[in-house]
């Protein structure tokens, strides 16, 4: 073969592989990456990842650890320190986790900053004050005296503090005390004792110094079915639902008082009892599931004070759990009710976590609710009242933050 048909063989070769590139990259090569910031790829990107989905109606803001707590550009909304928003028509107080949000001795709302583990109040003027120079790092449960600014603080390790906030000072207690509640005279704590041998295990108080220890009641392997709860009437330190049996529907619980008194106990129509306190103790909210009302969660009240124990019991209608609510005083109470709810939502109240719910004043003694306007939809997760009853503050379970509700 000569090397004049060689070199046309060759030509022909190339001329077909140059071709054939030239359809790929007009045809079936994909796009470059952009980088006007808006459709195009990041370079660094993982481009593998499936498509993000559109939101819906009805989409909430998901629960994110690591929302700034400072303005950044570009925020829509200003925070101050602490994560105060300065939009007066953002109803956020926060946009940071909290705990433990409650009202003080002074009116001032409180509360425990997760992002930067520091405790606020906030002022009259609506801004955000640190409570103590101190960082409380990774604290896991706040639980606040009435009306004094000292809190116990439970850590993930089992550590437990009581802080003072007023006189800066800090006590420990041991760590196997849990489930902490403050007397009405806040001089005193009561907690579960819970030690590795269940026949040590006790329902005790101490004074706040964490001395003065007195052993309450054996708590066994019961230990779980005892609700840690002082009473503002000063009778009752625990309920238990260790009582008689009365049925796949009914129950028993027995109130703990602080000196074995032999006080009435309650009869309720259910199972999954939860309860909160009127403000004076004269009245129990509680919330039971049975059969009759498909599992899911009813509100009743009942008296809670003396020898009326038990008595006028009374079915509210209502389908939502008493940490829901607040009080306005003995008679009428504020609660989130959750929009729907599945049979059998009593079993597993974390099934509402992600059901908006509508607020309501509730009048006990009648049954009569009135729906509170809100300026946005919320999934109450704890609420509570303003010193002068004009403010709902809450927590979501579906976003971060700390919420006021004007009334």
């Amino acid at each position: 073969m000569d090397k004049k048909r060689i070199f046309f063989i060759i030509l022909f070769i190339l001329t077909t592989i140059g071709f054939g590139i030239a359809l790929y990259l007009v045809f079936f090569a994909p796009d470059k990456p952009t980088d006007n910031g808006s459709t195009g790829t990041e370079t660094g990107t993982n481009t593998n990842q499936p498509f993000p989905q559109a939101p819906t109606a009805g989409d909430r803001t998901p629960i994110s650890t690591d929302r700034p707590t400072t303005p950044t550009a570009g925020d829509r909304n200003g925070t101050t320190p602490g994560g105060a928003s300065d939009d007066t028509t953002d109803t956020a107080i926060t946009r940071a986790p909290v705990l433990g949000i409650s009202v003080g001795s002074g009116g001032d709302l409180r509360f425990y900053n997760k992002q930067d583990g520091k405790f606020y109040e906030k002022q009259a003027d609506g801004t955000l004050k640190t409570m103590s120079d101190n960082t409380f790092y990774n604290a896991e449960s706040v639980t606040w005296a009435k009306t004094s600014d000292k809190a116990v603080i439970e850590y993930p390790d089992g550590s437990n503090i009581i802080y003072d906030f007023a006189t800066k000072k800090q006590v420990s207690l041991p760590k196997h005390w849990e489930e902490f509640s403050f007397s009405p005279l806040e001089d005193t704590i009561v907690a579960k004792s819970i030690t590795i041998a269940p026949e040590n295990r006790y329902l005790v108080t101490a004074d706040t110094s964490g001395k003065n220890i007195n052993y309450i009641a054996a708590l066994g392997e019961n230990a779980h079915k005892v609700i840690v709860d002082w009473s503002p009437n000063k009778q009752v330190v625990a309920f238990s639902k260790t009582g008689e049996a009365l049925g796949a529907d009914r129950q028993e619980i027995l109130l703990v008082g602080t000196n074995k008194e032999n006080l009435p106990s309650l009869t309720v129509e259910g199972r999954g009892f939860t309860s909160q306190w009127s403000p004076t103790g004269e009245k129990i909210l509680y919330s039971v599931y049975n059969k009759q009302n498909e599992y899911k969660p009813e509100l009743w009240i009942v008296n809670g004070d003396g020898d009326t124990i038990g008595t006028e019991r009374k079915a509210l209608r209502i389908n939502t759990w008493p940490n829901k609510c607040v009080f306005e005083d003995d008679r009428f109470v504020y609660c989130g009710v959750p929009n729907s709810l599945p049979t059998g939502a009593g079993y597993a109240p974390q099934i509402a976590d992600s059901i908006d719910d509508t607020i309501y004043r509730i009048d006990t003694t009648t049954g009569a609710r009135t729906e509170i306007q809100t300026p946005d939809t919320y999934t109450v997760e704890h609420m509570t009242l303003s010193d002068d009853g004009r403010t709902l503050y809450i927590t979501d379970t579906q976003t971060n933050g700390l919420f006021s509700i004007p009334l």
